[in-house]
């Protein structure tokens, strides 16, 4: 969930398309951009978002979390406006930025962190889609039975078959899906504020009443990686930058997005501590937000809220299969990824990228089988392997800022510090709050692109790796050996 030495720009060529008669496929506009940008980060997150939060904080930390995170996020969400126009050559968003900006082996795993968190998200959207369907259909369980599995699959698939047939049909059904998925929300929030007691909002409002959830410090780290994980797509439409129809759009579709989704998610978690109390919160079965509006309208509330969960999830699914295709496709391209991710079909579509992408999708829902893992799990791993393409996005802003690099000799250039360094110190304290358990996995899961790094090199007959890059590489391939042995010998658990 989630993203050395300088050198000249990488220009990333634009996607090779057929010839067409007419408007030119696969180009997007700014609707269906901020569709994708809302598509990609409310998904199962904000569903789930009263009972992840509640359990380890309290109203103050979560409202401390919301600010920080708010503050963030809108940094980051400057960062990727600013340089979609400052840089227009660089397409598919964190990889582009950082391969620019602290050279290709610092790409390329800015590009494989960002795909690893897309794919491994999707397997948690399919997850948390056959949990929520258990309210109907018991035998789904938490959505890791191998009924559930069979079911995830056969979703997985019929996605797989919308985006091969071009980008710009499956970016239709996602408006539609981001839509239909935002009035319930949007209902849900009415009913609570009518339904809202500050008697039990303020009742432990500090969360030092519970000694087991810790100090307000400690309760505001735990809300990190939750917070994170809803915003995780603000990035969106400069992943399908190359795909826009006019530049401004990108700024415009992520700015449009943010604000947007962090009214609904500050409002559903706040709001939720009116109704029941942290404890009772935190005790809730997923999608929580269900069981807190069946408590002040009744059990039809729950109904709605679950066929809204897997409609969202759908939509989300959708929206990231889009853009984990999206990255070695286009990595591809300028050298950073191995040419086979570069192939289309017919229609357009990232064929190649798309199957590899899917099929790990596919191994990793029958992993959740034998491992029994959760939704939560998946959340963490996710949100922890995208923080290096986030900090980096936000270094080479700065990085720009500071230099003055594609600034005007007498323009301004101080918001632009403050943003990027807003938002790389936002990362930075992300990678605190994620401890050293997920980080080590996240380094597993990291430590195997290095030899697709390698393929990629030579195929281009490019050099392999300049002498920083090989320290790198050995700490990475280090951690990810450590990671391995903690987890064989059940030190650490990987779901």
């Amino acid at each position: 969930m989630s993203r050395v030495y300088a050198q000249s720009p990488i220009v990333v060529p634009p996607p090779a398309r057929p010839a067409a008669a007419h408007a030119e496929p696969g180009k997007l506009g700014l609707f269906s951009l901020t569709a994708i940008v809302i598509g990609s980060m409310v998904g199962s997150g904000v569903f789930n978002l009263p009972q992840n939060m509640a359990v380890g904080a309290g109203p103050l930390a979560i409202l401390i979390g919301w600010a920080i995170s708010g503050v963030g996020i809108f940094a980051l969400a400057l960062v990727y406006q600013g340089l979609a126009l400052r840089k227009p050559e660089l397409n598919s968003g964190p990889y582009a930025y950082a391969k620019a900006g602290f050279g290709p082996f610092v790409g390329f795993n800015s590009a494989w962190g960002y795909w690893i968190s897309a794919w491994i998200g999707n397997v948690s959207y399919a997850v948390v889609m056959f949990s929520a369907l258990s309210y109907f259909f018991p035998v789904f369980g938490e959505g890791n039975t191998w009924q559930a599995v069979l079911g995830a699959s056969v979703v997985l698939w019929l996605i797989h078959a919308l985006v091969l047939s071009g980008v710009r049909q499956a970016a239709f059904v996602n408006i539609v899906t981001t839509i239909a998925k935002i009035a319930p929300i949007v209902l849900f929030i009415a009913v609570v504020v009518v339904a809202f007691r500050l008697d039990v909002f303020t009742l432990d409002f500090t969360g030092l009443a519970t000694p087991s959830i810790g100090s307000v410090i400690d309760q505001v780290r735990s809300t990190m990686l939750v917070t994170l994980w809803v915003f995780i797509g603000i990035e969106g439409a400069s992943i399908v930058s190359g795909r826009a129809e006019r530049r401004k759009d990108i700024g415009l579709a992520t700015f449009a997005g943010f604000v947007t989704t962090l009214s609904i998610y500050a409002l559903v978690s706040l709001l939720s501590l009116g109704i029941l109390a942290r404890p009772e919160l935190a005790a809730l079965k997923n999608p929580s937000m269900a069981g807190v509006l069946e408590h002040v309208v009744g059990p039809w509330g729950a109904i709605l809220i679950a066929v809204a969960l897997v409609v969202s999830v759908l939509g989300a699914f959708l929206a990231w299969t889009l853009l984990a295709a999206e990255v070695p496709y286009v990595a591809s391209r300028d050298g950073t990824m191995p040419k086979v991710f570069g192939r289309e079909n017919q229609h357009g579509a990232p064929s190649v990228s798309l199957w590899v992408t899917n099929g790990l999708v596919q191994l990793f829902l029958i992993v959740t089988l034998l491992a029994n893992s959760t939704y939560l799990a998946l959340l963490y791993i996710a949100s922890t392997a995208i923080l290096v393409p986030y900090i980096l996005s936000g270094a080479y802003a700065l990085k720009l800022a500071l230099t003055g690099e594609a600034y005007a000799p007498n323009e301004g250039r101080v918001r632009n510090i403050i943003s990027g360094g807003v938002a790389t110190l936002y990362g930075t304290w992300l990678v605190y709050a994620a401890g050293p358990t997920y980080l080590l996995m996240a380094a597993m899961l990291y430590a195997p692109g290095i030899a697709i790094y390698v393929w990629a090199r030579r195929e281009n007959g490019e050099k392999l790796f300049a002498p920083i890059e090989i320290v790198l590489a050995a700490a990475l391939l280090v951690a990810g050996l450590v990671a391995a042995w903690l987890i064989f010998t059940g030190t650490i658990s990987p779901l």
